[in-house]
């Protein structure tokens, strides 16, 4: 609002003058500065520059609200003031032209400045619950830092640990041989007329060479990209590379490697290829902005990896997940528990309750927090950390937790993360370039990808919501074309509890009448042996005979390779074992025994020493010979 007041001394640029006694005036100061720039100075009103400069503004129009001082000595307040100093930013001009073209919006304006002002305690009380000490605009460079870094390290774990079972897993003498399903899948092109679109359809760098050799070759490029970008050395060349060769890896090893952190790995890795400085050395960046657009695609994805999982849990229809019971069954059923997870059994059935609705509020309503004001997102991440932490301890979900907790750092801003770091580290290892130079191509892309992303999450949110309607079948055929890339995916863990823990264990013999077990490094089988800790590291094997134990063995062809594999003592497959009780030649017959398991109780371990009790269900596959 214009005053009638002109000052003598004429300031050489425009001057915002506050109360310097109010502390919410002061928080706001900092975020129009921010904006402004220096374009705008900005003086407290007890400073005595004022009090000698201006005595034609009295001292109580000061308390009242805020005054500009423009340089040829006119005098504003209130509301516009504010809009015009704003204005001396060219991005925000459009809210003064806003305010000055429409008596509506201006006198709204005026209206809402002056109740603001009336009530300043109560609102610097909302404010600081909702934003606490910062309501700049924040940036992320600690955050984007610490990020990458850990993307880095959990790509080097992904990587490294398939590294060691790649050969027995779809090697030339593994499991599932790579270089027998490739040419079969060729010549099945081949016969449909399916010419270069088979490498969308199975993208994978295995259609240029499957031996093992390059099967390893494709993890230690992997392990190397993740070191690479650890110590911050081109990011982006980096993360494409990482991107691409696990989806190479994920595509020739789908039986293994089809699980949802597998495809959470994929998504999170993509949309970091768009976060990423464009640099090549650590210290000389391009663009060294983070995109603003894109961290928000990567919160959603947290957000939609967790609404989701907790939204599926009630739409199952589970009567475990709807009575709260279900956490009586998830600790001994769950495929890898730790040591942890047997005592987390032990607890009262009340205590088991409610921790299935602490995982219900987290999974659902502190999701939703994602997209609240600062402070409330800083709980939302926190208690999602905090879930994640929980799950570390009582199972081994390999890298799947470890990925959730750097998505979590996502939701914090540097002024969050430099509260926890000494005073003299973020300056030295973080140091916020002075210039900042973006490459306009980077920004389409990054449009285009957040279109194609937020349609196609919109999608599979809609769908698990129970939702459907006409207008997403083009976003349904673009997720269609999309699906075998694994880039865009829709998650939901533990939708229906398991409430039974069946084992297979597998038995070898040279006459049909003694048999001598096979042991696993991980599963359950020894019923003496404590759970232990494995996490993040993922053995590929012990977790798909846990699947196998759901179903049957004519449900898992793999499984009837694998048997294949140890009556021929490929040591590719053995070495994925703990104990081979055939160390001078492969046995002439397996079979396959379904045991129920159980944690032990506390008199039960006391008394035995054991973790585990079982009892035998019956055949789960019939001996077999190589002849057979």
């Amino acid at each position: 609002m214009k005053s009638e007041i002109h000052v003598a001394t004429q300031p050489s640029k425009p001057l915002m003058v506050f109360d310097g006694d109010c502390g919410f005036c002061a928080l706001w100061i900092r975020r129009w500065r921010q904006l402004t720039g220096e374009a705008v100075d900005y003086l407290p009103s007890q400073d005595p520059v004022i009090t000698a400069s201006f005595p034609e503004i009295p001292k109580e129009q000061f308390q009242k609200s805020v005054q500009l001082i423009e340089p040829d000595g006119v005098v504003y307040s209130g509301a516009e003031a504010v809009f015009r100093a704003l204005a001396k930013n060219p991005d925000r001009q459009w809210l003064f032209h806003w305010y000055e073209s429409s008596a509506v919006v201006s006198d709204a304006s005026e209206s809402i400045y002056r109740f603001v002002a009336g009530h300043r305690t109560a609102f610097s009380i909302v404010t600081r619950f909702f934003w606490g000490g910062h309501v700049e605009k924040p940036n992320h460079f600690l955050t984007r830092w610490l990020f990458l870094r850990g993307m880095g390290i959990i790509y080097l774990i992904a990587f490294t640990s398939l590294w060691t079972q790649i050969n027995g897993l779809i090697g030339h003498d593994g499991i599932l041989s790579i270089n027998q399903l490739m040419p079969a899948a060729g010549q099945q092109f081949d016969a449909q007329g399916i010419g270069l679109d088979r490498f969308r359809q199975l993208p994978t760098l295995c259609w240029l060479n499957s031996s093992d050799g390059f099967l390893e070759l494709q993890c230690v490029a992997g392990s190397l990209a993740a070191i690479l970008l650890i110590v911050g050395i081109a990011p982006v060349p980096c993360l494409a590379l990482l991107w691409l060769l696990y989806v190479s890896l994920a595509t020739a090893s789908a039986d293994f490697l089809g699980f949802q952190w597998d495809n959470l790995l994929l998504e999170t890795g993509f949309l970091s290829i768009f976060f990423a400085p464009l640099q090549m050395l650590p210290g000389i960046s391009r663009e060294a902005l983070p995109s603003r657009l894109v961290l928000w695609l990567l919160r959603i994805l947290l957000f939609k990896l967790m609404f989701s999982s907790g939204w599926v849990k009630l739409m199952s229809g589970d009567a475990n997940w709807r009575n709260m019971s279900a956490l009586t069954f998830h600790y001994e059923t769950q495929p890898l528990p730790t040591w942890i997870a047997w005592y987390a059994n032990q607890a009262p059935l009340w205590f088991q309750k409610f921790s299935c609705g602490v995982v219900f509020f987290i999974e659902i309503g502190c999701a939703l927090l994602i997209f609240a004001p600062r402070r409330l997102r800083f709980f939302g991440g926190g208690a999602i950390a905090f879930l994640m932490i929980v799950i570390i301890l009582t199972g081994n979900y390999t890298f799947f937790n470890w990925l959730a907790l750097a998505m979590c750092l996502l939701l914090l801003d540097d002024f969050a993360i430099r509260r926890f770091l000494p005073e003299k580290i973020p300056g030295f290892f973080f140091a916020v370039p002075q210039s900042i130079k973006k490459l306009r191509w980077h920004w389409d892309v990054t449009v285009v990808l957040a279109v194609i992303f937020i349609s196609i999450s919109f999608l599979q949110i809609t769908a698990i919501l129970g939702f459907r309607t006409i207008l997403l079948r083009p976003v349904e055929v673009a997720d269609g074309l999309l699906s075998p890339y694994r880039t865009f995916n829709g998650y939901g863990l533990f939708a229906v509890m398991t409430i039974e823990r069946h084992e297979i264990i597998v038995e070898g013999s040279n006459d049909g009448v003694n048999w001598l077990p096979y042991e696993f490094k991980y599963k359950p089988g020894d019923v003496m042996k404590r759970p232990g800790f494995i996490a993040p590291f993922q053995p590929r094997l012990d977790w798909q005979m846990w699947f196998a134990a759901l179903g049957d063995y004519q449900q898992n062809p793999w499984f009837q390779n694998f048997c294949v594999r140890l009556l021929q003592g490929s040591p590719d497959v053995l070495a994925l074992l703990a104990k081979n009780p055939f160390p001078d030649k492969p046995p002439l017959y397996i079979r396959a025994e379904l045991y129920d398991y159980h944690f032990t109780n506390f008199a039960e371990r006391r008394a035995t020493g054991d973790w585990w009790k079982r009892t035998l269900i019956g055949e789960y596959l019939p001996p077999v010979s190589l002849r057979e």
